[in-house]
């Protein structure tokens, strides 16, 4: 076998002038008794992971309005300056709560930059970005930890029972459909119930999803009681051993209180099935709507016991810092995003990575 053959088939890129570049010349290499070590390099780094840097990328593009859109107002704020100072900070303030940020985030970001200007006596503008990026990392990390950070460390029971709440029209089924692709691709046995009954179609579209991902989904007809629907999901999943169910609830307007009354009757029915359950309440918010998803969060976790977050259709929008906000002022963590429409485009939300990339 030549030597190019020998090296492509650890790499994906077959081209040989590619291959050489990658070698370093590669005739030298053959004469040299590290060519079996160098080959073995070449090999491991092409087999980076390719679902981090799928989701890298994924990040990037699905932040790129929010990106384009923050950058354009901060590089206005900062032309012809040469320091941080009163004025500059003033116009920092108006840009984060133009960008949905909320004003109370905003503020708080303020003020950990004002010490540190104060601190160090004189800090040129150019060093704003990265104090404003470790600033907005910290806020981010105080409400998230990192024993989220794959899918496998989010079950800490099992059967892991999850209670999706949130209004129509914010990516809820869709959400739930992606959420379960996510599990069974790591090989756990993923359970839907269906305990929206009053949406018309709501049902249909879940069962559209179960297939799709090809996930099991108990359900009744349309007007049924949904705890009933919720009670049979859990006696169903025990018996056969599931490892996620996954509850749809309906979505009517957050300000109606038998709304609120019947999450909490659906909460009841499955702490009886399955004790503690559910495990977690998870709030699907569209991150389109801006500060509209902000006041959606406040009333419904004043309702129900809302333990995460996933805040959706960040692709579509340039208000991606209501995340920020979100996160900040309600001290509930954002577990999701959805940076597209693509089933493998909702992603475990990294503080870090999210303002990395915010800043890339």
């Amino acid at each position: 076998m030549g030597i190019f053959k020998k090296i492509s088939s650890f790499l994906k890129d077959n081209d040989k002038e590619t291959l050489k570049d990658k070698l370093n010349d590669s005739s030298d290499l053959i004469q040299s008794t590290e060519y079996e070590s160098k080959l073995k390099v070449i090999s491991e780094s092409e087999n980076i992971n390719t679902d981090s840097l799928e989701a890298k990328n994924g990040l990037d593009k699905g932040l790129e309005k929010t990106k384009n859109t923050f950058f354009s107002k901060l590089g206005k704020v900062l032309i012809g300056k040469s320091k941080v100072d009163d004025d500059v900070l003033d116009d920092l303030e108006e840009v984060l709560i133009t960008s949905d940020v909320g004003v109370k985030t905003t503020i708080k970001i303020i003020e950990r930059i004002e010490k540190r200007v104060s601190r160090d006596k004189f800090l040129g503008s150019k060093e704003l970005n990265k104090i404003l990026k470790e600033e907005i990392v910290g806020i981010l990390l105080d409400q998230h930890s990192n024993d989220g950070s794959t899918f496998e460390a989010l079950l800490p029971h099992n059967p892991y029972v999850i209670m999706v709440v949130g209004v129509n029209g914010v990516g809820k089924t869709t959400t739930i459909g992606k959420l379960a692709n996510k599990y069974k691709l790591i090989g756990k046995k993923v359970m839907l119930g269906a305990s929206d009954t009053f949406r018309a179609g709501a049902i249909d579209q879940l069962q559209v999803w179960a297939d799709r991902v090809g996930v099991k989904l108990v359900k009744q007809s349309m007007g049924s009681d949904p705890a009933s629907v919720a009670f049979d999901t859990l006696k169903s999943a025990k018996a056969q051993k599931i490892d996620v169910v996954i509850i749809d609830t309906a979505g009517r307007l957050h300000n109606k209180v038998n709304l609120m009354n019947e999450l909490s009757k659906i909460k009841r029915v499955m702490d009886k099935v399955i004790p503690e359950s559910p495990h977690e309440v998870l709030l699907v918010l569209d991150g389109s709507t801006g500060q509209n998803a902000f006041e959606q969060a406040k009333q419904f976790s004043s309702a129900t016991d809302v333990s995460s977050l996933a805040i959706t259709k960040l692709d579509g929008t340039a208000k991606g810092g209501v995340v920020l906000g979100i996160s900040h002022q309600l001290k509930i963590p954002v577990r999701y995003i959805g940076v597209g429409e693509k089933i493998e485009d909702l992603q475990i939300f990294d503080p870090k990575s999210f303002v990395d990339s915010l800043f890339r």
